[in-house]
C-alpha cells in the first residue's frame, strides 16, 4: 500500500509542477509534459512490479503507436479556442477526434498484423 501511494504522489507531483510552470511559461509547461515523464514512470514501476522485458517492450511499443492519433488534439484544440469556440465544447471536440482516431488507428494497425 506505501508503494502505491508513493506511485500517486510522485505522479501527482509531475502533474502540479506542470500546472504551476505553465502558468508562468506556457511554452516551459508545454516543454515539461511533452517529455515522456509518464510513459517512463510507468515503464519503471512495470519493471519493478514485474521484471518483464517483453511486457515492457510491448508497453513501449503499444505506447508510440498510441502517441499518433493523440497529436492532432494539440492542433484541433487551440484552433478552435482561437476561433471563438468556448473551452468545454472546444475539449470535448478534441477528445472525440482522439477517440475517433484511437479506434481508426488500432483498426488500421490491426490490418498489418499490429495488435494492440
Amino acid at each position: 500500500m506505501v508503494y502505491f501511494i508513493i506511485k500517486c504522489a510522485l505522479s501527482g507531483v509531475i502533474i502540479a509542477v506542470v500546472s504551476e510552470v505553465a502558468k508562468r511559461s506556457p511554452a516551459l509547461g508545454a516543454l515539461i509534459v511533452s517529455l515522456p515523464l509518464v510513459s517512463l514512470l510507468g515503464i519503471l514501476w512495470l519493471w519493478r512490479d514485474t521484471g518483464d522485458a517483453e511486457r515492457i517492450a510491448s508497453h513501449a511499443e503499444s505506447t508510440f503507436w498510441y502517441v499518433l492519433p493523440s497529436l492532432p488534439m494539440f492542433l484541433v484544440l487551440p484552433a478552435m479556442l482561437r476561433a471563438g469556440v468556448g473551452f468545454w465544447p472546444s475539449m470535448g471536440a478534441s477528445c472525440v477526434l482522439t477517440i475517433v482516431l484511437y479506434i481508426v488507428t488500432v483498426a488500421v494497425l490491426a490490418r498489418f498484423g499490429i495488435n494492440l
